[in-house]
């Protein structure tokens, strides 16, 4: 497969994650046919980098590139990732917490009785449907273990569960800029002073601030983050709020200490506080935490004193970091030869850590339109469409959890339970879950437009304890969330401890998987 033979000279605006992700990606894919990658970074401009999680979906970029585990992980501080747990979004009895998890091949037993139970509850019969009670990476995060299975003692290997990371966010995109410099991508730093343009509307070339050099290119790539210095300050390409939807649009990151003395969590924890949630990351030096709250609820000096509450004695010393979020998207990602990829193209706020999901996701849908001549105008409106519903997708989930929480001690989460501006989408998937119909039918009927996958949505709205109130008495034949967890428990026992695991990948020739 091969480029457009007019795409000689890709340039990239803008470092971080985002724009070391793209350089690695097209270069591994064009740079042995002629390709030529440049990447401009400018010193005055911070990339927003703090503790980071991923969804399964970012091995695949790895295993893109040939890097193996063993390579990357220790260098970024990276621990696995079992699931994501939500304590306090429910005030449901039975269901004041739970866990999104990734799913195992030893899950089918078990993980088909959760869904059963679950349409069962829903219809008003008082069965157990809890998903941490039914699924083996709850339990993992629980007992804080890996998602790698114990030798056999046959000598076989058994295969993990699906399972993300835990990242620092800053030593990842310095890996991926060291690992893009031994691909042959040029590196230069610069600020943009002036984006060049053709009578079409192209972008020709870019000069830069001091020395007046105009770099020349074919194909742009603006990582600029928030400020869109491409997409919307060159191209014009509006912004598209969605405000409406998601009200957070702040964040405060803070450090603190791991506890040396007790194994490494593997599951990120969303905590829901008065404003928002707070996020706790485990990576193998620290915890990454921090605050997602709406500034129209509650002022930033609030908020920083109530996550310093939260986080108890650890964050006496910490340093807080204020961040502003830009949540949406822009109308169109790809326009003219310019493709918006990172916060330059959209946000969705970190719930359920898909930043750089949407990232790897645009690139690869990208770089497949272009292998199929798909570089003209129908080729940019399928993969515009395409990658908007991506966006979409993501943010209904997202807005799901604050649809169903059910906490009455703030107006924030008052105000968001009552939102009714929301997709039609999301409506009926909540009206058919509620009135007992046919959900496999409605989720089906959505198609790959939902993005998250049908187990996904029963633990969100199982989860959250979306259930009828005055339930009759079960059927017989159901497992208790009591018996069910001590099957998770056993089974378990079978895998490694995190930190254990985690020591002997990082100093073993091969992993141990």
């Amino acid at each position: 497969m091969t480029p457009p033979s007019a795409i000689a000279h890709i340039i990239i605006v803008g470092g971080g994650t985002a724009g070391w992700m793209s350089a690695n990606l097209l270069m591994q894919q064009w740079g042995g046919l002629g390709c030529r990658v440049t990447l401009i970074e400018s010193t005055e401009i911070a990339t927003i980098g703090v503790g980071e999680g991923s969804t399964p979906y970012l091995r695949e970029f790895f295993r893109r590139l040939g890097l193996a585990e063993r390579e990357w992980m220790p260098a970024c501080n990276a621990t696995y990732k079992c699931g994501i747990e939500f304590p306090q979004w429910s005030t449901q009895p039975g269901f004041e917490s739970y866990v999104h998890p990734f799913f195992n091949h030893d899950d089918l037993s078990l993980g088909t009785r959760f869904f059963t139970q679950a349409c069962l509850r829903r219809r008003g019969s008082a069965a157990d449907a809890n998903p941490q009670d039914f699924f083996i990476a709850a339990e993992l995060a629980r007992q804080r273990k890996a998602p790698f299975y114990l030798p056999r003692a046959d000598g076989r290997a058994s295969p993990p569960t699906d399972y993300a990371y835990h990242f620092d966010a800053g030593l990842l995109g310095q890996f991926l800029k060291s690992h893009a410099l031994k691909l042959g991508v040029t590196h230069r730093i610069g600020t943009v002073a002036e984006v060049l343009r053709q009578e079409n509307g192209d972008i020709s070339g870019l000069r830069l601030n001091g020395s007046g050099e105009i770099l020349a290119g074919s194909l742009f790539i603006d990582c600029s983050g928030f400020q869109g210095l491409l997409i919307n300050q060159a191209l014009g390409v509006p912004f598209e709020s969605f405000a409406d939807n998601l009200f957070n649009d702040r964040a405060i990151a803070m450090p603190t200490a791991l506890d040396e003395g007790q194994d490494i969590p593997s599951q990120t924890r969303s905590t829901a506080l008065s404003h928002g949630w707070a996020w706790q990351i485990p990576l193998t030096n620290r915890f990454g935490n921090g605050y997602v709250y709406a500034s129209a609820f509650v002022s930033a000096e609030q908020a920083e004193q109530e996550l310093r509450e939260h986080l108890g004695p650890a964050a006496q010393d910490s340093e807080a970091r204020h961040l502003k979020m830009r949540v949406g998207q822009v109308s169109e990602h790809w326009r003219n030869n310019c493709l918006a990829i990172g916060l330059s193209q959209g946000f969705i706020e970190p719930l359920e850590a898909t930043a750089l999901m949407l990232i790897q996701f645009s690139l690869d849908h990208f770089i497949a339109a272009l292998e199929h001549a798909h570089f003209g105008r129908a080729g940019q409106a399928g993969f515009n469409a395409r990658t908007r519903q991506m966006f979409e997708g993501v943010r209904d989930y997202v807005v799901g959890h604050y649809q169903l929480n059910s906490r009455d001690d703030t107006e924030y989460w008052r105000a968001n339970r009552a939102n009714r501006k929301i997709s039609a989408r999301l409506a009926s998937i909540l009206e058919v879950w509620d009135c007992g119909a046919d959900f496999e039918a409605e989720l089906t009927r959505h198609g790959e437009a939902l993005m998250y996958i049908r187990p996904s949505w029963y633990c969100l709205l199982a989860g959250m304890g979306r259930f009828p109130g005055g339930l009759r008495p079960a059927p017989g034949g159901l497992i208790s969330s009591a018996h069910a967890r001590s099957a998770l428990a056993a089974k378990a026992g079978e895998f490694w401890g995190h930190r254990a695991y985690l020591q002997q990948h990082a100093a073993a020739d091969t992993p141990p998987h």
